[in-house]
């Protein structure tokens, strides 16, 4: 099995040009983000502290979390629900980024994410993809552009799906899970060794694709 891993900062746009160069080699795109973003909605969903890892951890044995691939495009179940949908609002976002600090969240999903690797050929994206969960992962990138980028790029993206919110506080929020993500004490945000940065700051989304695209290909050698 092939592996591409891409890591980056939340808002880079990892989702959607991942899942678009996952199509374009043929290839199961995974959102290991996604994943922790279900904890963390169930976690305020219970009305529990999702920075308290003893408030966070009782909960894990209630959570059932999987990932199913529809036509090869990927679908979230928490305890049985579709939840693909509500894990995108701004709320679960930081939510996500608190839980994922805590170990045991982390240790909760690792072999999720490493088995799905073994039993597919897959771009997998997220914050440790190439640094810890795949480091023998056959490609590596890290995906990044300035926060004013990717906030402006969260900010219309929720825009268009009807969701009210504040320019200033999606800004906000991306610069604080940049601090949480690089300074947790467990997996923090780096770029991994022998990683290819790619920066899509000012790009159009079919750019930002095409390089990611022909990176992809040349790194695997597929014409």
């Amino acid at each position: 099995m092939k592996a591409v891993a891409i890591d980056g900062p939340a808002g880079a746009g990892k989702s959607t040009i991942s899942r678009k160069v996952a199509q374009e080699i043929g290839f199961v795109y995974v959102d290991t983000g996604a994943l922790y973003r279900t904890v963390g909605l169930y976690v305020i969903g219970k009305g529990a502290d999702t920075k308290s890892a003893d408030e966070v951890v009782p909960l894990l044995s209630e959570i059932s979390v999987e990932m199913k691939f529809v036509n090869k495009v990927q679908k979230i179940f928490l305890n049985g629900e579709d939840v693909s949908d509500k894990i995108r609002l701004p709320e679960i976002s930081m939510a996500a980024s608190d839980v994922s600090a805590i170990p045991a969240v982390r240790e909760f999903l690792f072999d999720m994410q490493r088995s799905i690797a073994l039993k597919e050929n897959v771009v997998m994206d997220g914050r440790d993809i190439g640094s810890v969960v795949l480091p023998n992962a056959d490609v590596k990138i890290f995906l990044t552009a300035s926060p004013e980028d990717r906030a402006r790029r969260r900010y219309e993206e929720l825009l268009s799906k009807g969701v009210e919110v504040d320019y200033d506080t999606v800004l906000e929020d991306v610069k604080q899970r940049d601090y949480n993500d690089s300074h947790r004490k467990i997996a923090p945000l780096c770029v991994a060794e022998g990683a290819v940065v790619i920066d899509t700051t000012g790009n159009e989304l079919e750019k930002s694709v095409s390089i990611m695209v022909d990176t992809v290909k040349k790194l695997l050698n597929i014409k």
